[in-house]
């Protein structure tokens, strides 16, 4: 496999959802949405109900950084079992929307290309991917696929896109802070009062330079990812189902900013926490030095030195529910190879791919039916996130990154005023993300 790096200019962020800057305008691409996107112009048919074609043909595919790691495995597995071989290009995160921008605009999109799930919608609409419904409607385990990414992928009823790489937002707490504090360690909160409760109990510790809980407050893309899934686990929504206005006013909602201002006003989050934009978020924690937080499931693995206990993220009732995140991955419009592509996701999306790649390298699968698969198994806690991924949700909104994850976004202003602030802004700061959200 030939791998292509190219050179950041910027520096790369943890996870899919921290992105920094505005969305880059993919004007430029007008004249190609007006081509047939869908067809792929010169492309290799596909037949619905088939693999694709594996005729030793060379296909190119596009990925960011964050996903580096699952996306040499899945494209080493792939070319030790194929006549068709990928090549790779992994590109920093904070270069890709700029590089797929450009390369939309001048026809130059490779074969393949994942997409941050918060983009996918806004990229459909340019056109920038292939219709696959008939292909993904023929799989017979399409039910299982996680359905937030299938969602962001599809417009009038067609579908773009499958999973990529899952990430998913977990609740995470060190079993020997929670010992010491005389919490159970075999028990993670079953609400929001008694996550407030557990973190003010570690705070009381009075442990250096040790925290009950922590997170991003200068962090759209963190707060989305880890806050979000409270108010879902209650039964609520954060949008409309068009992704054009904003819920985040809600009694649910508040209640979630009321308790993380408790926390704040208590002591008992990280103060670092005040002014984290999504680089070191979840240092702390890794570290051993705070007792619980809402963390990124792909962080898994970094959490050695201490014993870990995951749950879903509960609500202010209690529930679960998580941010399914990550990338999603299709066929680009300038792509002339579809077929020998489409044999790429299918296998991708294979049994042989999701278990015998991804699980074995303890990474999430994309499908429900094969969450408690052998590799699994070994690590209880890998069954919890593969079957808490399917009680999430991706929320969908063309204009998600202005309202949420920009810099200095409505979204990012309304926590900051809640738990930073009196709290007495909520409805109006609510009013400007529905304004993002609209236009």
């Amino acid at each position: 496999m030939r791998i292509t790096r190219t050179r950041s200019t910027g520096r790369g962020l943890i996870t899919g959802l921290v992105t920094a800057g505005l969305l880059v305008s993919l004007a430029a691409c007008t004249s190609a949405k007006d081509d047939d996107t869908t067809s792929g112009g010169a492309s290799a048919a596909v037949t619905a109900g088939t693999d694709g074609t594996d005729d030793g043909s060379t296909l190119t595919l596009w990925t960011r950084a964050p996903l580096e790691k699952q996306a040499n495995l899945l494209v080493d597995a792939y070319n030790a079992s194929h006549e068709n071989q990928v090549e790779l290009t992994v590109v920093p995160n904070d270069d890709y929307v700029a590089k797929v921008g450009a390369a939309a605009g001048s026809g130059g999109l490779p074969d393949l290309f994942a997409a941050d799930i918060v983009y996918v919608p806004n990229w459909v609409k340019q056109g920038l991917f292939q219709d696959l419904t008939a292909q993904i409607d023929a799989l017979n385990y399409k039910d299982t696929i996680n359905k937030g990414h299938l969602a962001a992928g599809t417009q009038d009823g067609k579908e773009h896109v499958l999973p990529f790489v899952l990430d998913l937002s977990m609740l995470f707490w060190n079993k020997d802070l929670y010992k010491e504090a005389g919490l159970d360690p075999e028990k993670g909160p079953a609400d929001l009062t008694e996550y407030v409760a557990n973190a003010k109990a570690i705070q009381a510790l009075n442990k250096p330079d040790t925290y009950g809980t922590a997170t991003g407050l200068n962090c759209g893309g963190c707060l989305v990812f880890t806050w979000f899934p409270s108010v879902w686990a209650d039964g609520d929504q954060v949008m409309n189902p068009e992704g054009t206005e904003s819920l985040l006013a809600s009694d649910t909602a508040t209640s979630v900013y009321s308790a993380w201002k408790d926390m704040w006003d208590a002591g008992a989050v990280l103060p670092s926490s005040k002014d984290e934009a999504g680089p070191t978020w979840t240092a702390g924690f890794t570290e051993g030095k705070v007792g619980q937080m809402l963390y990124p499931a792909t962080l898994l693995s970094s959490t050695t030195g201490f014993d870990v206990g995951v749950a879903g993220i509960p609500g202010p009732k209690g529930g679960a529910s998580t941010f399914v995140g990550g990338d999603g991955i299709g066929v680009s419009k300038d792509s002339t190879k579809a077929s020998q592509a489409w044999n790429f996701l299918s296998w991708m999306m294979s049994e042989d791919a999701q278990v015998e790649v991804l699980a074995k390298d303890n990474d999430v699968v994309s499908r429900s039916d094969l969450a408690d698969n052998v590799y699994a198994q070994k690590d209880p806690r890998l069954v919890t996130i593969n079957t808490v991924a399917g009680q999430g949700d991706t929320p969908v909104s063309l204009n998600f990154q202005q309202a949420f994850n920009a810099p200095n976004s409505p979204w990012l202003t309304l926590v900051r005023n809640a738990v930073l602030g009196d709290g007495s802004s909520v409805d109006p700061d609510n009013d400007e993300i529905t304004a993002v959200l609209s236009q």
